[in-house]
């Protein structure tokens, strides 16, 4: 069987070393006589490179060649991703991808399209790099009705925040240590701002709860504003800080996010450290259960890419049910109405401050850290109605609000 990969950045050039290093095995278990990359999709040129006579320029060389049934998608972005996949799954072959950004934005017209042309659009390695937790969540919690689904997804950031935690070092610094190690990008935007969480939150959204949820209708806040003295505040409290993506069915509707939050020194999410990921799921049958490993990477990434050219292979010509249905108006409710606990940080008179904060929010947890200055207080909150929350703190007359971070149960 002839496969084509489009791109031939880190994770497409991991797709065709994990194939020529395992192709015997990937091929029995495909059941093919043979699996071979036939094409390689890429505007630059590579001299010398092992793979350098199946490189190609032109797309259309891959559309039109019927003996390709299964296209690896591993270009990033949409464009011109959308165009090539769409392009390819109208043709009936399948598609496996990595691409986030692609699957959140267009994964249900993408599965729309499979489904119409006897086609599969598969996504593994999209959320969690060689973490398998897609396949998991769409066929072995299958009995399940999943209630939440939360997680460390993003790399950099979890990076970025056990160097603040255990190494004390500022935000700017560690940023720039991920940068140097090759954790961050250039622009690291995307990943400090929530943006690549948003994505990867969204999609399991919409596996676990079966409607599509686009990133334009999820709370989304990074960690570019968590200081060490917050970091010292969450370890008096008894936790860690960490950025968490998560969604929550309430009634025929979810909730979803991503922020910062206080998480408690006993969850498993507050011992997930490094450039490490971890999915948590709680289903109405099995429980909890969590999914835990390297979130990116070349080689393992690019497993869970063939683990679905695999797929791929094994329903050529016949349909794999999987994926989700079309998005729904207001599906995700407004994240002022979700009951939340807030941890606060402020300036200003601090026994009158934390006095009024008793009076207004009733009872109140008082944190404390050495070497405070004297008008810095800190304290969280019962758990209420975010918006209820908001308009409580705006009656702390005076006061200077630093920090304010969510505070998580898991």
């Amino acid at each position: 069987m002839e496969i084509a990969i489009m791109g031939y950045g880190v994770v497409g050039s991991g797709v065709a070393q994990v194939i020529s290093m395992n192709n015997q095995s990937i091929a029995e278990k495909s059941l093919q006589d043979s699996l071979n990359v036939k094409y390689i999709l890429d505007l630059r040129d590579f001299p010398g490179d092992e793979n350098e006579s199946k490189l190609v320029k032109d797309f259309n060389i891959i559309l039109n060649d019927p003996d390709v049934k299964i296209v690896v998608e591993a270009m990033g972005g949409l464009n011109p991703a959308f165009d090539f996949v769409s392009a390819c799954l109208k043709a009936g072959k399948s598609v496996a991808t990595s691409n986030k950004e692609l699957v959140a934005a267009k994964g249900d017209i993408l599965l729309k399209l499979a489904e119409e042309n006897n086609a599969n659009f598969m996504f593994e390695a999209s959320v969690g790099g060689g973490i398998p937790v897609i396949r998991p969540l769409a066929q072995c919690l299958a009995a399940n009705r999943v209630d939440e689904v939360a997680g460390i997804l993003n790399g950099t950031t979890n990076f970025i925040l056990t160097m603040m935690i255990y190494n004390s070092m500022s935000f700017e610094d560690a940023l720039r240590l991920a940068q140097d190690n090759g954790y961050a990008e250039k622009d690291p935007t995307a990943d400090i701002e929530g943006f690549d969480a948003c994505r990867k939150i969204c999609i399991l959204a919409s596996l676990a709860f079966g409607k599509h949820v686009f990133p334009e209708s999820v709370y989304t806040e990074g960690i570019t504003k968590i200081t060490l003295e917050d970091v010292e505040y969450a370890r008096s409290w008894g936790g860690v800080i960490k950025l968490l993506g998560r969604a929550k069915r309430i009634g025929d509707k979810i909730s979803a996010m991503v922020s910062p939050a206080f998480v408690r020194n006993e969850s498993i999410l507050s011992g997930v450290n490094d450039v490490f990921n971890a999915v948590f799921v709680r289903g109405n049958a099995v429980g909890d259960c969590a999914f835990y490993g390297r979130g990116a990477g070349k080689l393992a990434t690019a497993s869970a890419v063939v683990a679905d050219v695999i797929d791929c292979a094994r329903h050529i010509e016949k349909r794999k049910v999987f994926g989700w249905g079309d998005a729904i108006e207001n599906y995700v409710v407004d994240h002022k109405t979700v009951e939340a606990s807030y941890y606060v940080r402020a300036r200003g008179d601090k026994v009158f401050a934390l006095r009024r904060a008793e009076e207004i929010f009733g009872d109140i947890s008082i944190l404390a850290r050495e070497n405070a200055p004297e008008d810095e207080f800190a304290f969280v909150t019962p758990v209420k109605a975010e918006g209820e929350l908001d308009a409580m703190l705006a009656k702390l007359e005076d006061i200077e609000i630093l920090s304010k971070i969510r505070v998580e149960n898991y």
